[in-house]
């Protein structure tokens, strides 16, 4: 089966691109020819904090392909001939953000080409004004869904009943490269060898939380007062925001904050570094971060937002706070400082991959292979 899948890919930013690399990746082993659509950019350079979403200069001749512009809509018409000349049997798009509803509107109706919207979100994190409308334009688009977890998969079932859907999960991602040893990492990155080092990664946006756990700070390091929190990401809100909050909190001793993309090689160190990393989430639906510490053998301390929970085995692969206050997460991190104290954390890993031994990306791809298969086929 020829299939055409539209996304971010690399050498864009982000874990979206890297899904989609991984699933195109997958989906070629099963002997499907797919074509990449990629984007070449997202969204305006002056709307995007330090090119988070910007295009590598360096490496533009790795994307020479790449002419779709998601805010241009002259280029969708671009990419609406090549698809017309291309003539798949069907299209896999990826969706998480209300914006993208109307190109992918335009692409489906002009093309007649059957379409399977890879949905990470139904709603993005920060809702807009015309959102309802947007969903209006995916439903009027879709002719399948795949889910990521079990909470999109019910607001599809509850908004879109008439829509056929596969619900799949979030495949592990596997280390890239060598990964150093806690004591190579920790001295590279400055933190003592012995005290307990929590990690924060990823992009920084209100609904990840992280002031949830700059607040719990204080209540941890009364339980445990040499642990560091180590936050690494992209910010799409003011740092210095969050470095007053660290300041005014009096915990700067205890919290390193490194702001901006973080590389391959960095983010192997910072998570051989760590003992656990922290997902104090206001709201979620999926999250690659947790399949990412899976893969490097660590436990998760989330709340219980979203898909969150469907994602831990609590005491084996990580910890749920009880709600999403900092009163809660810091409970749920002292449940962990409890359990670091009486345990090996590295039996803890041989939980890690027995819970994670089945969401492989060969899992996923066979599964979703077949609905694609039935999706080119109308069924």
């Amino acid at each position: 089966m020829r299939i055409a899948f539209i996304s971010p890919f690399f050498p864009l930013k982000g874990g979206i691109a890297r899904f989609s690399g991984l699933l195109r990746e997958a989906l070629q082993c099963r002997g499907y020819e797919v074509t990449a659509f990629p984007f070449r950019a997202l969204y305006p350079e002056f709307l995007v904090k330090d090119g988070t979403q910007g295009f590598y200069r360096a490496d533009r001749a790795l994307f020479k392909e790449a002419r779709l512009v998601l805010f241009n809509p002259f280029s969708w018409f671009g990419a609406i001939r090549s698809l017309r000349s291309l003539k798949p049997e069907l299209l896999l798009v990826a969706y998480w953000t209300g914006f993208l509803a109307p190109f992918y509107y335009m692409v489906r109706h002009l093309t007649g080409i059957r379409m399977v919207i890879l949905l990470h979100n139904l709603s993005s994190h920060e809702s807009f004004l015309f959102e309802p409308l947007m969903q209006k334009l995916l439903a009027a688009s879709a002719d399948g869904f795949i889910t990521l977890s079990a909470a999109v998969a019910q607001q599809v079932r509850t908004s879109m009943p008439e829509i056929p859907m596969l619900e799949l999960f979030h495949p592990l991602y596997e280390p890239d490269g060598a990964i150093p040893s806690v004591q190579d990492a920790r001295r590279e990155l400055n933190l003592d060898l012995q005290p307990p080092v929590l990690l924060f990664f990823g992009y920084v946006r209100r609904y990840k939380g992280l002031d949830t756990m700059l607040h719990a700070m204080p209540a941890i390091l009364q339980k445990e007062p040499l642990l560091r929190l180590v936050v690494a990401g992209q910010f799409h809100e003011d740092p210095g925001s969050y470095r007053r909050l660290v300041a005014k909190l009096g915990i700067g001793a205890n919290v390193d904050i490194y702001p901006g993309y973080v590389s391959t090689e960095r983010s192997s160190l910072l998570f051989a570094a760590a003992d656990a990393v922290v997902l104090p989430y206001r709201s979620a639906t999926q999250s690659g971060v947790v399949q990412l510490a899976y893969g490097h053998g660590l436990p998760v301390i989330v709340t219980p937002a979203g898909a969150l929970p469907e994602m831990v085995c609590p005491g084996k692969t990580g910890w749920i706070a009880r709600d999403c206050s900092p009163e809660g997460f810091a409970e749920a991190v002292g449940e962990f400082l409890d359990f670091r104290n009486k345990h090996d954390l590295e039996a803890m890993r041989s939980a890690i991959e027995a819970f994670c031994c089945d969401f492989s990306w060969e899992a996923f791809a066979e599964a979703a292979g077949c609905f694609l298969e039935e999706g080119a086929a109308g069924k």
